[in-house]
Order: C-alpha cells, then sequence, then structure tokens
C-alpha cells in the first residue's frame, strides 16, 4: 500500500511540475515583460487602437457569419433526409487539414487584383481588406462551429417533438419552444470560442488584410518581424483577454445537454421542397468550401500565373529544389512526435482525472484544459521569453514541446469523456482478483477506448502539421516546418510555390485522415 501511494505522489509531482514548466511558468514569463511605460506606449499608439476597433469588427462579423452558416449546415446534415450527408460531411470539415493563411491564399487566387474569378468576372480592385479578413475568417472557423453544432444535434431527444406534433404545435414554435433552449448552451459556447479562434488569428489577415492591421498581425510584426517582445507581450496579454472569457464561458457550459439520455431520435424532415433547400445550401456551402482551394491546387499547374495558364511541372521541381520536401519530412516528424506525446500524456491525465477522485484530479482538469486559453501566438512568445536561455530552446523538443500543449485541450477532452462510459468498476474488480492496475488499463481500458486514441493522434498530428502560430516564434534555422515556407514565398511573390505547399500540407493530412477511417470501417464490419 506504501508503495502505490508513493508511486502515485510521485506520478503527482511530475505532472505538477511538467504543467508549471510548460503553461504556466511561460505565461507568468510573459506577462512579467509588461512594464507601466511599455503598456502606456502600446495603448497609446496610434495602431492600437485601430487594431483594436479593426480586431473587434471583423471578428464580430465573421462569428455571426460563420455560426449562421453552421447551424444551417448541422440541420440540413441532422434533421433532413439530404442524399449525400458523408460527402458533404467531408467536405465541410476539410477546411480544417489546412493552415489559415491558405484559405486566405486561395481567396487571392480567386479574388484578388489578378485572381481567376476577378479577371474573368472583370471585377475591379480585389478581396483584400475587411471582408477579405472576414472571408478567410469564416473559411477558417466554419468546420469548428459546424462539428459543435451537428455534435449537440446528435444528442436531442425526439420525445418532445412527438408530444409537440400530437398537440398541433407549429413548428416555429417547436424551435423557439425546444429546439433553441436546448442549443442556448452551445450556441453561446461555439460564439465565444469561434470568436477567440478568430481574433488571434495572424495567418488570414497577414495574407489578406492588406492595410487593415489588427492585433494578431501587430503582435506579429512587433515580436517576430522586429523581436520587440515587450510590445508583443502587452498586446499578448490583451489577447489572452477573449480567449480566457471563452475558457471561463465553457467551463460553466461544461455540462451541456448532450450527456442526458436519448430515448429517440428527433424525425428527419422528409419533404421535397426542406430536401431541395438543404441540398442546395450544401452544394453552395461545399462550392464556396472547395473553389479557394482548388484554385491554389490549378495554381500549381499554371506556367506564370495570371499571364501564362499553360500546364507545367515547373512549380513543383523548383519548390523541391528549395527544400519543400526536407521541410515535409520535418513537419511529418514534428507533427509524428507531437502526436505521440501529446496522446499518451493527454491519456495519463484523462485517466488520473476520469477512473480517480480527489482533489489532485479536480486541480489536473482544471489545469488539462487551462490550454485552450492560450492562443498559439501567445504560448509561441511566451515559450521565446522563458525557454531562450534554456538547453531546449532552438531545438526539436521545443517544437514539440509547443505543439503538444497548444494542442492539449480537445484531445484531454475526448479521452475524458470516453473514459467515464468505461466500466468504473472494472480497477475494483481487478484488484478483487489481483490483478494489477496496469494490466486492466494496458488489457481492458485501452482497446476499449483504442479509437479515440486513434482521433488523438489524428487531432495532434494534423494541427501540429499546419499551426503557423507558435512555431514562427519557436522553429530553430534548421529543421523548419513546412507551413512556414507559405509564409516565405508568399513574402517574395512565389504564389505558385507557396500554393503547391499548401497543398502538400492537405494531401498529407487528408492520408492520415483517410488512414484511420478505414480503420475505424473495417471495425463496424467486423
Amino acid at each position: 500500500m506504501r508503495r502505490k501511494n508513493k508511486t502515485r505522489i510521485i506520478v503527482h509531482v511530475l505532472i505538477t511540475v511538467f504543467f508549471a514548466v510548460s503553461v504556466i511558468a511561460p505565461i507568468l514569463s510573459m506577462l512579467r515583460r509588461i512594464t507601466p511605460d511599455g503598456f502606456r506606449a502600446v495603448i497609446y499608439s496610434a495602431q492600437f487602437g485601430e487594431a483594436v476597433v479593426n480586431s473587434l469588427t471583423t471578428a464580430l462579423t465573421a462569428t455571426i457569419i460563420s455560426l449562421i452558416l453552421a447551424l444551417l449546415a448541422a440541420f440540413c446534415i441532422e434533421r433532413t433526409s439530404l442524399k449525400g450527408k458523408v460527402i458533404f460531411n467531408m467536405f465541410f470539415v476539410i477546411p480544417m487539414l489546412i493552415p489559415s493563411i491558405s484559405h486566405a491564399f486561395g481567396l487571392v487566387a480567386l479574388f484578388g487584383a489578378n485572381g481567376l474569378l476577378t479577371r474573368f468576372l472583370g471585377i475591379d480592385g480585389g478581396i483584400y481588406g475587411f471582408w477579405g479578413i472576414v472571408a478567410g475568417s469564416v473559411m477558417y472557423s466554419f468546420p469548428v462551429a459546424f462539428l459543435m453544432f451537428k455534435s449537440i444535434l446528435q444528442y436531442e431527444d425526439g420525445m418532445a417533438y412527438r408530444a409537440a406534433g400530437i398537440l398541433g404545435i407549429p413548428a416555429f414554435w417547436q424551435f423557439t419552444g425546444i429546439t433553441f433552449p436546448y442549443l442556448k448552451k452551445t450556441m453561446i459556447s461555439a460564439f465565444f470560442a469561434i470568436f477567440t479562434m478568430i481574433i488571434t488569428d495572424y495567418g488570414v489577415p497577414l495574407m489578406i488584410g492588406g492595410k487593415i492591421i489588427t492585433l494578431s498581425t501587430l503582435m506579429y510584426s512587433k515580436a517576430v518581424a522586429m523581436l520587440d517582445y515587450d510590445a508583443g507581450s502587452v498586446i499578448g496579454a490583451f489577447l489572452l483577454i477573449p480567449a480566457v472569457i471563452a475558457f471561463l464561458v465553457d467551463m460553466m457550459n461544461s455540462e451541456s445537454a448532450h450527456s442526458g439520455f436519448v430515448n429517440e431520435q428527433v424525425e428527419e424532415k422528409k419533404g421535397e421542397g426542406v430536401r431541395l433547400l438543404a441540398a442546395v445550401l450544401c452544394i453552395l456551402l461545399s462550392a464556396c468550401i472547395l473553389l479557394p482551394i482548388l484554385s491554389f491546387c490549378i495554381m500549381v499547374f499554371e506556367t506564370k500565373y495570371p499571364v501564362d495558364m499553360t500546364f507545367t511541372l515547373h512549380h513543383i521541381e523548383k519548390t523541391m529544389n528549395r527544400g519543400a520536401g526536407k521541410y515535409l519530412l520535418n513537419s511529418v516528424m514534428y507533427s509524428a512526435l507531437a502526436a505521440c506525446m501529446g496522446t499518451g500524456l493527454a491519456f495519463l491525465c484523462a485517466y488520473l482525472t476520469a477512473r480517480i477522485n480527489g482533489v489532485f484530479s479536480r486541480g489536473l482538469h482544471l489545469i488539462s484544459v487551462t490550454s485552450m486559453a492560450i492562443p498559439g501566438i501567445v504560448l509561441g512568445l511566451s515559450y521565446v521569453i522563458f525557454f531562450s536561455k534554456m538547453p531546449i530552446y532552438g531545438t526539436i523538443l521545443i517544437i514539440v514541446l509547443a505543439n503538444s500543449i497548444h494542442f492539449f485541450a480537445s484531445p484531454y477532452l475526448m479521452m475524458y469523456n470516453t473514459l467515464g462510459k468505461v466500466n468504473m468498476n472494472l480497477e475494483a474488480v481487478g484488484k478483487t482478483l489481483g490483478i494489477k492496475k496496469v494490466h486492466i488499463v494496458v488489457d481492458v481500458i485501452v482497446p476499449k477506448v483504442k479509437y479515440t486514441l486513434y482521433e488523438m493522434f489524428a487531432y495532434f498530428f494534423v494541427n501540429s502539421m499546419m499551426t503557423i502560430s507558435a512555431v514562427s516564434f519557436l522553429a530553430p534555422p534548421s529543421p523548419k516546418p513546412i507551413a512556414l515556407m507559405i509564409n516565405q514565398f508568399e513574402a517574395q511573390l512565389l504564389m505558385e510555390s507557396a500554393a503547391f505547399v499548401s497543398l502538400l500540407i492537405l494531401l498529407i493530412n487528408f492520408i492520415l485522415k483517410g488512414f484511420i477511417a478505414v480503420i475505424k470501417f473495417r471495425a463496424m464490419k467486423k
């Protein structure tokens, strides 16, 4: 018994120290860089006020549009007898497989000053500026909002609708009296989550913002381009505010409606008119998602966009000669290591919080979900400040650590929820039979949650492949991740090469997601 308690104490101490060093200490070190003089210098500058207004207006506009479109798409998938739902589901989440800057790049290829549709339709000007940022941000955030609404609609109980139908209550009043109250918490959580995603992202405004300055691009220019970490820390503190609010709202709304028991599924609308409207909406959304991606795919094989549109493989050869192949392998290595480390750590933390009660478990759960309140650009700057004089700085390990922490919360919650559904008496039965807990975990629990482990691995890998926020601060001179080549090629006006890099990232992530889908499909057939 003493040995077990000693082992548990050691594990608790190690995990506490790890999170203190990887999360709490870096953020505190960044905040300590803020001085009264530095704070005043930033907030009283002309750029800061303009950036705050631009960030709020673009983020609010894009968030509202993204939520409306995502809710309509989720209703089409879950509430109508629409055909081809599997295909539409796949199209709606494709934007999650490429960096945010690639979405903006695709819009530039379509609607920029020399864009394909701009020249074809004879439109003057381009998409740069406010509406460009909004459009790119909607594309970037839509899949997340869609999955949130789709997930909650899957678990709505249809008994209330059956009763309302028997009583003759019109569909409109059913929506306002049953559906809307059920979705209210998810809508609030989704609003703050999407707003935080957009306001802290700098890929879209950097590529398509034109003369519009946002807080994220201002922080990027100060901290990355000018190495002014004091000013970057002040802006980073402001970017933490919406993220912390979103985190608190999510914590308050953690008891969502889908945790209840579902007596029967909500009946799908089968009318031809409803099905036609759903099909038209899903086709239009799919076109809006796929066209920008197809535009930069086409650009890769054009001799000189937009002057010479003849087919060529020259840009692929040129990009590979500039090291794209090596950078791609670097990213695969970074992503695989971050996925292995993150999945293992997230499983351990989820097991300790979901299967073992106590004060430490509650505290560990809180710190485990705290990472979702830290934007990537803020995490990157805090790591630069905290780790700059340590051996880990400028190595592969700091990239792996940053990605593991940056994307930790969602996989952790996946496993936390899954382990909560596994029989809670397994460990007690094993103890009665004289079986060690580690054998119960490895031989019984892990096989039961293996598909969640696959999803966790994929989440870490995909996001590590495409992130440019934290790694833009931390990437060593060599080996660099491939996502940073998009910025590099765009700055050199090598648009075709930047397009090819985006395509490579999409293909690698698509292959991994497809591989996991095949594994699940085969398991379901057995």
